[in-house]
C-alpha cells in the first residue's frame, strides 16, 4: 500500500503533506496516516504545517467510501471529526497551508487549524455537502458555527456557497492569502515565528479558549454516531 501522507520535520516544524490523487481525497488511510504524522510531530514538539498538492489542498472525503453505504460513510465522518477535534486541541501550533481548492472536509481541516494561509488564484473554498445531496453532520455544523464568521455561517452550511480565497478570509476559512510566489516563504516564516512561542502557555490558552467548542464537538460526534448523516 502506497503512502498518501508524507512528513518532514526540520527546525522544529513538521510539514505534513497529503498526496492522494487529483482531488487529494480524505480516506480512512489518509486519516490514519495524518494521525501517525501528528504523533511524530507531537513526539518532536514541533509546529505542524498541514498542506496538500499545488492547486489542491483537499477536495474532501473519498466519495467512493461515502457512497458505499451509510455505515461506511458514518465511520469515515466520525474518524474525520475526531481528527478535527485533535487538531483543535493539539499541544503545538497548527498552520494550514492551503495550496489551492479546499472543499468539504478539506475546508473543515482549515477550520480545525490555528492559522490558515491561502494562495491567490482561481480556487474554490467552502462546504458543498448540501449541494451534492449530503445532509451536514452535527459535528460539521458545530465546527462551522464555532469557526466561521456569523454572517457566512448560513451561506456556507445551509446554502453551500463556495468562495474564492479573498472571500475565504472574510468568511473565516483563511487568515491570510499571498501570491503563489510568496506562498512557501510566507508559510515557513510564520511557522518559524510559531516555534518561538512558549508551548505550555500556547496549549493551556488554546484549551481554555476552545473549551466550549471542544465540549460541543464531543457531544456532536456522539450524536452523529447515533443517527443518520
Amino acid at each position: 500500500m502506497s503512502t498518501l501522507v508524507s512528513t518532514n520535520i526540520s527546525n522544529k516544524v513538521a510539514t505534513i503533506t497529503i498526496n492522494n490523487g487529483k482531488v487529494n481525497a480524505i480516506s480512512h488511510q489518509v486519516v490514519d496516516e495524518l494521525n501517525s504524522a501528528l504523533d511524530q510531530a507531537e513526539e518532536n514538539k514541533a509546529v505542524v504545517v498541514l498542506t496538500g498538492q499545488t492547486g489542491m489542498f483537499s477536495g474532501g472525503f473519498d466519495l467512493s467510501v461515502m457512497r458505499e453505504s451509510m455505515e461506511s460513510a458514518m465511520a469515515l465522518v466520525e474518524k474525520g471529526s475526531k481528527l478535527s477535534r485533535r487538531l483543535l486541541s493539539f499541544p503545538f501550533p497548527v498552520l494550514a497551508a492551503c495550496s489551492g481548492h479546499a472543499v468539504a472536509k478539506g475546508a473543515f481541516l482549515l477550520l480545525s487549524a490555528d492559522y490558515r494561509i491561502g494562495v491567490e488564484g482561481d480556487f474554490k473554498i467552502g462546504l458543498n455537502e448540501v449541494a451534492i445531496g449530503m445532509s451536514m453532520h452535527h459535528a460539521g455544523v458545530e465546527l462551522a458555527r464555532g469557526r466561521l464568521a456569523p454572517v457566512f455561517f448560513n451561506r456556507s452550511v445551509i446554502l453551500a456557497e463556495m468562495v474564492n480565497p479573498e472571500d475565504a478570509v472574510m468568511a473565516g476559512f483563511l487568515d491570510k492569502i499571498v501570491s503563489p510566489q510568496e506562498f512557501e516563504a510566507t508559510v515557513q516564516y510564520i511557522a518559524q515565528a510559531m516555534t518561538k512561542l512558549d508551548m505550555r502557555a500556547h496549549y493551556e490558552t488554546k484549551l481554555k479558549s476552545r473549551a466550549e467548542l471542544l465540549r460541543i464537538l464531543d457531544d456532536a460526534i456522539e450524536l452523529d454516531k447515533k443517527g443518520s448523516l
